[in-house]
């Protein structure tokens, strides 16, 4: 295989969604060289598509709300498997960041100048910022501003059209990585650290995903075939209320249940059953998103999302687009109609094991935003995922960058770049027609053992038809890609317990044995699954 080696040793940032270009800010700001990888441009990254807004205890909207509140929502929505110690550093800087983003020029909603917030799921205080439902996409215009400045500067060097292969490993420590320009099919190897921001794993489970197939999780597939450990990865968080178009799931932005949406089925005289609130109380609408999820799955029978009291200012200053957006694919007006929803996978809580500075196991790695496993524990609230990206990739620059300016970089220079052949790397190759159909049949597999409701036959099942496929694979995406998929059941399986987005049916209750990490590694001939202790919160934290 020919392709270029670049000696100039910076920092490699893979994905240029929201981590990505926190991280890439961060990085610039500090002065460190950074290049920024990305299969598609910024604009059309998945962060554009979060809606509902941004969590932080700004206590603007008279509740007395505090960062420990905060906190111990977080802690609770993700029925305590987060690291405490992660999750005070998030939300205690959360006000700040989102002050940060606010300075930025961010759009957020605001009455006669001041700033509100809205309620969210999960969460006893209105504390999520927003813009409309659109939240992500005004976030990412921001900071697509400022790293472009940084691009004017000559600090960052956009490589869009770029896909990560692989990492370049020397005796266990990440050297750089390997890249293939997707036009030209050219491999480029750029030195130094990595940083990852690439996302979730939807391709994992095409067309049942609210997020952009284009997130294949191939990257992180990739990263697992090469030793790098993951954790958590039997939490997949599924919406409560979406609606299947063409090609993947439709998000109906929780927001909407946060303006006073109501979820309700149909009883056999036409009049409608508000499930959650008959059970929960007034506040049934806003439970966590597993709660929901779980509670309609067990309902049998349609749901839907009634937002026809909403009042018109509600509709005309807070949730127009997401009208449209309704009108626009179902042909309904959600002002006039109730919606039909079901749940659909919305995010991935679990994905590569990082510390509280966003190290990986492997020297030189870092890893950031949906990618990573960090601060969601069992179940995510909402309005905690963008601020999840903004700061994790904020912590894995500081430490990436601190280390980079530990090491001398005077043996590195733009000119020294050489072709060289390396007869040992594999080809690419293209998925030919029999791996397709094997991608299919996993995809399919996955999706009927890792529902909302789970148990052992379904995934001992699921465990036999992966084996089968992975020895009929032929190219080295699909097979990685097998693996991960293998990892997955094996966590869903190995957790015998119903916790937070994890139910099984044979094991329907919590158990506090199971209050762990649940980290799984592959070692080049089998795959390893241990449970870690969640830390207690230290002191200096609390």
């Amino acid at each position: 295989m020919t392709g270029i080696k670049e000696n100039t040793e910076k920092i490699n940032i893979i994905g240029a969604g929201l981590a990505g270009l926190s991280a890439a800010r961060i990085l610039a700001e500090m002065g460190i060289p950074v290049r920024l990888v990305s299969v598609q441009q910024s604009e059309r990254a998945q962060s554009n598509l979060a809606e509902g807004g941004i969590n932080a205890a700004l206590n603007v909207m008279g509740e007395n709300d505090t960062v420990g509140e905060h906190f111990q929502d977080t802690m609770a929505g993700g029925c305590k498997l987060a690291d405490p110690n992660m999750v005070a550093g998030l939300t205690r800087a959360a006000p700040d960041l989102v002050r940060d983003l606010d300075g930025l020029g961010v759009p957020f909603h605001r009455e006669k100048g001041k700033l509100i917030q809205r309620n969210f799921g999960g969460q006893k205080k209105k504390r999520t910022s927003y813009a409309k439902s659109s939240t992500g996409k005004v976030l990412m215009a921001a900071m697509i501003d400022q790293v472009r400045r940084y691009e004017a500067e000559g600090l960052v060097d956009r490589y869009c059209h770029h896909r990560f292969e692989r990492l370049v490993l020397e005796e266990g420590v990440c050297q750089g990585a390997e890249i293939t320009d997707i036009y030209s099919k050219k491999i480029v190897y750029f030195p130094g650290k990595v940083i990852m921001a690439c996302g979730g794993m939807n391709g994992m489970f095409p067309g049942l995903t609210t997020g952009t197939t284009a997130d294949t999780g191939t990257a992180s597939a990739r990263l697992f075939c090469q030793g790098v450990c993951f954790a958590n990865l039997e939490f997949l968080q599924y919406h409560p209320t979406t609606v299947e178009i063409i090609g993947k799931r439709l998000l109906v932005s929780e927001a909407a249940r946060g303006e006073g949406g109501r979820l309700f089925y149909e009883k056999e005289d036409g009049s409608p059953c508000y499930f959650m609130e008959e059970k929960y109380g007034q506040r049934g609408n806003l439970m966590p998103r597993d709660v929901i999820s779980r509670e309609m799955a067990l309902l049998g029978r349609q749901a839907y999302l009634d937002l026809r009291d909403l009042p018109k200012e509600t509709w005309d200053h807070k949730l127009s687009d997401l009208r449209e957006e309704i009108i626009h694919y179902l042909g309904i007006d959600p002002t006039i109609a109730a919606i039909p929803v079901s749940p659909g996978i919305h995010y991935f809580m679990g994905g590569i094991f990082v510390d509280e500075d966003h190290r990986t196991n492997i020297p030189g790695l870092y890893a950031a935003g949906e990618c990573a496993c960090a601060y969601h524990g069992a179940n995510r609230l909402g309005g905690n995922s963008l601020l999840g990206a903004v700061y994790g990739g904020r912590k894995a620059a500081q430490c990436a960058g601190e280390e980079y300016l530990k090491q001398d970089h005077e043996g590195y220079n733009q000119q020294n770049l050489t072709e060289i052949t390396e007869p040992d790397l594999k080809k690419e190759e293209e998925l030919n027609i029999k791996d397709q159909a094997l991608e299919g049949k996993m995809a399919r597999t996955l999706a009927s053992a890792m529902g909302i409701l789970r148990e052992k036959s379904q995934l001992d099942d699921a465990l036999e038809i992966i084996s089968r496929l992975q020895k009929q694979a032929v190219s080295e995406e699909t097979r990685a890609r097998l693996l991960l998929a293998r990892a997955m059941l094996l966590s869903a399986l190995e957790r015998k317990e119903s916790r937070g987005a994890h139910t099984r049916l044979d094991y329907p209750e919590t158990d506090e044995d199971f209050r762990r990490t649940t980290r799984v590694a592959y070692h080049g001939e089998a795959i390893s699954i241990d449970f870690q202790e969640i830390p207690d919160l230290r002191p200096e934290i609390s």
